[in-house]
C-alpha cells in the first residue's frame, strides 16, 4: 500500500482543490468524479468553439482539474448526464433532495466498483460517500469525509422554519419525504469516518450536536488564490455599494437583505449576483429595491468585487462560503453572520451581526457608511487575512490532517 489518496467528488467545487494540492504534493493515488472535460466525449466538445455549446453543455465541459494528469481521473460522463437531466426537471426542495440522495448513492457506488488504486485512503464528501467508505474500509484504507455544510437535519429545521416565516417565497412549511434518508446517509458517514473534515465551526458544531463523534472532527478553513484581484478602485461619490454574490433564497437570508435594502432606501446600492427561483411577486418586489444580476459568469465575477464597497452575506446556514473568501482578497469590509462559517472577526476584517436581524444589517451598513477610516482599516485587514487563506495554506492545514490519518495505517509510527 502506498502513502496516497484517492478523492472521489461530484462536480467541481472549489476548483477540485483537493485534488489538486494532492496530486501537486505526489500523493494522489487516483480521483473520481462525474464529468470532467478532459476525459471521455466531454474532452471533444472542450475543442470546440464554446461559443457553438449551450450554457448548460459548456459548463459541463468546462469542468477541468487542472493539474491533475488525466491518467488519475476516472469519470462516469453517462451518469453524469443522467444526472444533469435529472436537475434540470427538479421543482423544489423535495425534488432536490431527491436527487442529492440518487445521485449521491449512485455515483458512491460506481466509485467503490473501481477500487482504490493501492491507497492509503479515501476523501470523500458527504451525502456522496457512504457506499465507498464501506468498501475502503473493508480493504484497510483510512476514510476522510468532508462535511461540506450543516448537517441536513439542522438545514432541514431552518428551511422550515424560514418557510414558515416568509411562504410568499417558497410555500408553506413541507415535510421532505427524502431528507432523513439523506441525514440517515450522513450518521453512518460519520460513525465510519477517521476524520470528518469541517470547513467551520459552525459545521463542526452542529455536526456534534446531531451525534458526531468530537473527537475525530477537525475544522480546516478552506482558501481562495488573491493573487489576480486587483487593487480596490477609490470609492466614488453616492450611495454606498452593498454587494451580495451567491443563490437568492431563504438559506442564505435574503429576505433579510431584501428587508435592509427597503429600509436603507437610496442611502446605499444594492446588488445581489446569483440564481434565483423566486416567484414572480417576490423577483419584482426585491428589484425595486436591489438590482439582481442573475447568475454572473465566472470570468466576470472580479467585476463585482470591484464594483462593489462592501460585502453582505448573512446566511442562516453554510459550510465556509468560498464568497466571502474572494471578498476579503478583493479588499472588501464583510458583513456576516456566525452561521456563514467564515473566518472574518467582528470589527477586524468587517462586522458580524445576528441570524434574521434585518435592523442589525441596516445598522452595520450605515456604519460602513459614514466611517471611511474604519473601511479603510478593515479593508487593508481583509487583505491580509486573506493572503493567509491562499489555496496553499488551505492545502498545508489539509495535508497536516491527512498526514496525521495515514501514520496509524502506514508502515511507520
Amino acid at each position: 500500500m502506498t502513502d496516497t489518496v484517492v478523492v472521489s467528488q461530484l462536480g467541481a467545487r472549489m476548483h477540485y482543490a483537493v485534488a489538486r494540492i494532492l496530486a501537486k504534493e505526489g500523493r494522489l493515488g487516483h480521483f473520481f468524479t462525474d464529468i470532467c472535460g478532459t476525459k471521455s466525449w466531454p474532452s471533444l466538445l472542450h475543442r470546440l468553439p464554446q461559443s457553438i455549446l449551450p450554457r448548460p453543455v459548456r459548463r459541463l465541459v468546462g469542468r477541468v482539474p487542472n493539474g491533475v494528469p488525466p491518467e488519475l481521473i476516472t469519470d462516469f460522463p453517462l451518469f453524469g448526464v443522467r444526472s444533469a437531466i435529472r436537475r434540470l426537471r427538479m421543482e423544489d426542495q423535495a425534488g432536490e433532495m431527491s436527487h442529492a440522495v440518487w445521485a449521491g448513492s449512485r455515483f458512491s457506488t460506481l466509485v467503490a466498483a473501481r477500487g482504490f488504486h493501492n491507497a492509503a485512503g479515501l476523501y470523500a464528501y458527504s451525502g456522496d460517500a457512504l457506499e465507498q467508505m464501506r468498501a475502503a474500509k473493508k480493504q484497510g484504507l483510512w476514510v476522510a469525509v468532508e462535511q461540506m455544510v450543516a448537517p441536513r437535519a439542522v438545514l432541514e429545521a431552518i428551511l422550515a422554519e424560514e418557510m414558515g416565516r416568509f411562504p410568499d417565497w417558497a410555500g408553506p412549511p413541507a415535510k421532505n419525504p427524502h431528507a432523513e434518508t439523506f441525514a440517515a446517509r450522513e450518521r453512518a458517514e460519520w460513525a465510519l469516518a477517521d476524520c470528518i473534515v469541517c470547513p467551520s465551526d459552525f459545521v463542526r458544531d452542529h455536526v456534534i450536536a446531531e451525534g458526531g463523534p468530537a473527537e475525530r472532527c477537525v475544522v480546516v478553513p478552506y482558501g481562495v488564490d488573491a493573487k489576480d484581484r486587483s487593487d480596490p478602485t477609490p470609492r466614488a461619490p453616492g450611495p454606498l455599494h452593498v454587494l451580495t454574490i451567491g443563490e437568492v433564497g431563504l438559506r442564505k437570508g435574503s429576505p433579510y437583505v431584501l428587508q435592509a435594502a427597503e429600509r436603507l432606501g437610496t442611502a446605499v446600492r444594492m446588488r445581489m449576483a446569483g440564481p434565483h427561483r423566486l416567484p414572480e411577486p417576490v423577483r419584482r418586489r426585491m428589484s425595486r429595491s436591489i438590482e439582481l444580476r442573475g447568475i454572473v459568469p465566472r470570468a466576470e465575477i472580479a467585476g463585482e468585487y470591484r464594483w462593489a464597497d462592501v460585502f453582505l452575506l448573512p446566511s442562516l446556514c453554510e459550510g465556509s462560503a468560498t464568497v466571502i473568501y474572494e471578498a476579503l482578497a478583493s479588499g472588501l469590509p464583510v458583513i456576516t453572520t456566525y452561521s456563514t462559517g467564515s473566518v472574518v472577526r467582528h470589527g477586524v476584517e468587517g462586522l458580524i451581526v445576528p441570524e434574521r436581524d434585518p435592523q442589525a444589517i441596516v445598522d452595520a451598513v450605515r456604519y460602513l457608511a459614514d466611517n471611511e477610516d474604519v473601511r479603510a482599516t478593515m479593508s487593508a485587514n481583509a487583505r491580509r487575512t486573506a493572503a493567509s487563506h491562499t489555496v496553499d495554506r488551505y492545502g498545508a492545514r489539509l495535508l497536516d490532517v491527512l498526514s496525521r490519518l495515514h501514520a496509524p495505517h502506514g508502515d511507520e509510527p
